[in-house]
């Protein structure tokens, strides 16, 4: 700032020289040489001026981190009500902090996704669209049971390589489904022909858009929602996504920081074909737990499936030392329980206890019939969770879905939001509240169940 101060003192001087110096001169000379003179120093005194406050913005966001190159915002934006008032909604103060918090979500994965929709040649907007799908959150699932990063539904994965089993849950894979999504989007262009249209498929699907379409005899998707031939989610979907893509695209503008991103070639993927417990892994190949498991999200348990191949990504740098560990096929890399069989025990009641299904206890135990256990025989089962001592069948305790939240002094609905990992329109409109409502200290909060 001082020296912000010291270039504009001197800037100013300089204004002020050449017209004083005029002043001294006779006429002719004036006409001569001075008034050129003045135009030229007060160019650069102006040029100095403009130096200084454009280095004053530069100061004023330095702390803060963006990717290489900040997709752009390459879709028309029309001039539209819905979009206005996303725009203002989330450039309030607490509309900031929230698209803050989310972006910097995305920093494992960055790279990839926007490589992706190079590789694909798909408009680069469309990277922010986990934004308003899951708030970039791997774990995010809705209502209807949309899952992970872009949220696919269980009955939407068909033909896309996402596998769903006791074990996985590849929904949660953001590598995968990043290139499965942009791949589903660029299907939806191809048919209807707009990314508008191709946009709101995604949210309501391809067959309730082309219905619309034909309906309506348009593929104009403003005109269908002005027509009333969309349900109000994906009347708002687009404009909000719009607005989003809008304001994240002049982040430096708006001071988001974008925090680190980590390298495409941070991580490398290992093929298992065994079960593998990452806690166990980690431990032996001295590689942090932590980044194993938010490096393979689609794990239930954290253990690699008994029964399929699984890609497992590790830190590029550690691949040899993990590579060892798998190789040693003494090792079992699995912490598990030895259950022995007593009279009246049934593989339902112990998959109950120890919270796996059956099938899991028999895909550990080959020839283990359910309908014949011998007393006395020892079975293998995988430590999904630490439990007690089983001692016998018990009924499950009646399980609570009304959750409750009391706010706290600093509390937003916005914060509240990112903590439960939902949008904040859902947790306003369950509250019959406006987004950017007052929150008094000690209400209470519908909220979902964690």
């Amino acid at each position: 700032m001082k020296k912000t101060l010291a270039i504009l003192a001197i800037a100013v001087f300089a204004l002020a020289q050449p017209f004083a110096a005029v002043e001294t001169k006779a006429p002719e000379a004036a006409e001569a040489s001075g008034e050129s003179s003045a135009e030229s120093q007060a160019d650069v005194a102006i040029s100095a001026i403009e130096g200084a406050l454009a280095e004053e913005d530069a100061l004023a966001i330095e702390g803060n981190d963006y990717p290489g190159k900040i997709p752009a915002c390459d879709l028309e934006l029309p001039e539209n009500a819905l979009i206005d008032r996303f725009i203002a909604q989330y450039t309030t103060p607490d509309g900031i902090k929230y698209l803050t918090a989310v972006i910097k979500r995305s920093g494992l994965y960055r790279e990839f996704i926007m490589a992706e929709i190079e590789r694909q040649e798909v408009p680069e907007c469309l990277f922010y669209l986990p934004v308003i799908e899951s708030g970039f959150s791997t774990s995010a699932v809705s209502r209807s049971g949309a899952t992970g990063l872009w949220q696919f539904m269980r009955n939407s994965v068909s033909g896309y390589g996402i596998r769903i089993n006791d074990w996985m849950d590849e929904r949660k894979d953001p590598w995968i489904t990043t290139a499965a999504a942009i791949r589903k989007l660029k299907e939806n262009y191809a048919d209807l022909g707009d990314w508008n249209l191709a946009l709101a498929a995604y949210n309501c699907g391809l067959g309730a858009t082309r219905r619309a379409v034909k309906k309506a005899g348009t593929n104009d998707y403003w005109e269908l929602c002005e027509k009333g031939y969309f349900k109000k989610e994906t009347m708002y979907y687009v404009p909000k996504f719009l607005a989003i893509s809008s304001i994240l695209s002049k982040s430096k503008d708006y001071g988001i920081d974008w925090g680190e991103t980590e390298s495409i070639d941070a991580l490398t993927t290992i093929p298992v074909k065994r079960p593998v417990d990452i806690n166990v892994l980690a431990k032996e190949a001295g590689i942090d737990a932590a980044t194993l498991k938010s490096s393979n999200p689609a794990l239930y348990y954290h253990i690699t499936p008994p029964d399929a191949t699984y890609s497992l990504r590790v830190p590029t740098e550690r691949k040899t030392e993990v590579e060892a560990v798998l190789a040693d096929k003494s090792k079992m890399l699995l912490e598990y329980y030895l259950y022995k069989i007593k009279s009246g025990d049934t593989l339902f009641a112990l998959a109950l206890h120890y919270g796996i299904s059956v099938d899991m206890i028999k895909q550990y135990n080959p020839g283990l019939k359910p309908s014949a256990l011998k007393i006395g025989a020892k079975v293998v089962i995988p430590a999904l969770k630490e439990v007690g001592t089983y001692h016998g069948k018990q009924d499950p305790d009646t399980l609570d879905f009304s959750g409750v939240y009391t706010v706290k002094k600093g509390d937003t609905l916005w914060s509240i939001a990112l903590a439960y990992n939902i949008q904040v329109e859902t947790l306003a409109e369950k509250n019959n509240m406006d987004v950017n409502g007052t929150l008094s200290l000690g209400k209470t909060l519908r909220v979902p169940i964690l």
